[in-house]
C-alpha cells in the first residue's frame, strides 16, 4: 500500500503548528510554575486566545489580526510592566474584529482595543464614530501618516515586497524595479506561464488594498496587468498560501507579499528569497483603535501607549512588523532606499477603497487588463 507523501510546504506547515503548540503548552507550563510564587505569566485559553496578568488591577480584552504566537515576547513584557492587569489577547480575521465592534452589545462585550491589518475597515469604524480619543503617549515621534483624527493609530511598518523561488529563479531575472517585473513578463512570460502568484483584489480585501494603491502611485500598474495576465497568473487570498507555493516551487514569483510573513518565512526557508523594489515600495500598517464602548478605556489606552512605545515597537521589529515611531530606523527591505518607502496613509483616502461605485469601476478595468485589453 503506497502513503501519500506531504510536500515540503505541508510538512513546514505541520511544523509550524506543532510548534505554536509547544509555545502554548510552554505558556500554560509556566503559569503553572508561576501561579505560588508570583504575578500570572501568558496563559492559553484557546488555541487563538492568551491571557497574560492577574487581574487584580483591572483587565481588557485585545482583537487582533495578528496570531499569538507572534506576540509572546510583546506580552510577556506588558506582563512585566502591568503585572496586575489581566489582558486577553485574542486572534480574529480582519471582518470579525469590525464586526464584533460595530455589533457589540450586553450578550456581545465590546473589544477594549481593536487591531487589524483591513486598514479601510479600521478607518470606517473611525468614521462612522465608533472610536475613542487617545493622546499617545509618544505623540512627538509619531508620523503623520500614520494617525488620523487622534483615533486611529498605525502600530506596524511593514513593507510590501515580491518574493521569489532563489533555487530556481536565475539571478539576471530577479526584478528590481516595478519596470523590470514588467519587461521580464513580457520578455519572458513563456517561460514563466503559470508560475506568477498574486492577490485576487475580487476575493481579498487586502489584495484590492494594495492593487489600488499601486494604481494610486501610478499608471503603469495597468501595464503590469496586463503583463501578468499574458503569463495565466494563480490568484489567491492568503499571502501564506502564495509563499507555500512559492517555497514548493509550483509558482516562482509572488507580486505584493507582507515583509513580516516574507521575511518570517525566508529566515526558515533557504528556497524564498525576497526583493524590495527600488523605485518605490509601498508600506502598509496594523492600525489600532479603542471602541467608544470599550468596557475598559483605562487599560486600553495604557495598552495602546505600551503598543507605541519604545519597548513595544522593539518587541514588533524583532518579528519583522517594523516600526513607525520616527526616532527609530525606518524598516529595511533588501537594502531600498527608506526615501523610496510609499506608506499607505491612515485617514480618510481609505474609505474610497469602500465605495460600491469605485469597487465596480475598478473590477471591470482589473478584468480587462488581466485579459489583455
Amino acid at each position: 500500500m503506497s502513503v501519500a507523501r506531504r510536500s515540503p510546504a505541508a510538512r513546514r506547515r505541520k511544523a509550524r503548528t506543532f510548534a505554536a503548540g509547544l509555545f502554548r503548552a510552554a505558556l500554560l507550563a509556566a503559569t503553572l510554575v508561576a501561579a505560588a510564587a508570583g504575578p500570572a505569566r501568558a496563559q492559553p485559553l484557546r488555541s487563538d486566545e492568551v491571557s497574560v496578568g492577574t487581574g487584580t488591577a483591572g483587565a481588557l480584552t485585545v482583537l487582533s489580526s495578528i496570531d499569538p504566537v507572534e506576540m509572546g515576547e510583546l506580552l510577556e513584557h506588558w506582563r512585566a510592566r502591568y503585572p496586575d492587569i489581566k489582558l486577553t489577547y485574542r486572534h480574529k480575521n480582519s471582518l470579525d474584529i469590525y464586526s464584533d465592534v460595530v455589533e457589540c452589545n450586553e450578550a456581545r462585550p465590546c473589544p477594549d482595543l481593536a487591531w487589524s491589518s483591513a486598514m479601510d475597515l479600521q478607518i470606517k469604524l473611525v468614521n462612522d464614530g465608533y472610536a475613542a480619543r487617545h493622546e499617545p503617549a509618544a505623540a512627538a515621534v509619531l508620523p503623520p501618516w500614520a494617525v488620523w483624527r487622534n483615533e486611529a493609530f498605525g502600530v506596524t511598518a511593514e513593507p510590501i515586497v515580491l518574493v521569489y523561488n532563489k533555487m530556481r529563479v536565475p539571478p539576471e531575472d530577479v526584478p528590481r524595479t516595478h519596470a523590470d517585473f514588467i519587461r521580464l513578463l513580457r520578455e519572458k512570460g513563456a517561460a514563466y506561464r503559470g508560475k506568477i502568484a498574486a492577490y485576487d483584489p475580487e476575493r481579498s480585501g487586502t489584495g484590492y488594498l494594495f492593487w489600488n494603491s499601486d494604481v494610486r502611485i501610478t499608471a503603469d500598474t495597468w501595464q503590469l496587468v496586463r503583463a501578468l495576465g499574458r503569463t495565466a497568473p494563480k490568484l489567491y487570498s492568503f499571502a501564506h498560501t502564495m509563499l507555500d507555493r512559492v517555497s514548493d516551487g509550483d509558482q516562482l514569483f509572488a507580486y505584493n507579499t507582507i515583509s513580516s510573513y516574507a521575511r518570517a518565512r525566508a529566515r526558515e526557508e533557504p528556497a524564498i528569497g525576497v526583493v524590495a523594489f527600488e523605485d518605490y515600495t509601498l508600506v502598509m500598517t496594523r492600525i489600532a483603535l479603542i471602541p467608544k464602548q470599550a468596557p475598559h478605556p483605562e487599560q486600553a489606552h495604557l495598552f495602546l501607549d505600551f503598543l507605541l512605545s519604545r519597548e513595544g515597537q522593539e518587541d514588533l521589529a524583532r518579528r519583522a512588523f517594523g516600526t513607525v515611531r520616527l526616532d527609530m530606523p525606518p524598516p529595511a527591505e533588501g537594502g531600498a532606499d527608506p526615501a523610496r518607502l510609499r506608506p499607505i496613509h491612515v485617514g480618510p483616502e481609505l474609505l474610497a477603497y469602500q465605495d460600491q461605485s469605485r469597487r465596480r469601476i475598478f473590477f471591470r478595468e482589473w478584468r480587462k487588463a488581466l485579459e489583455g485589453q
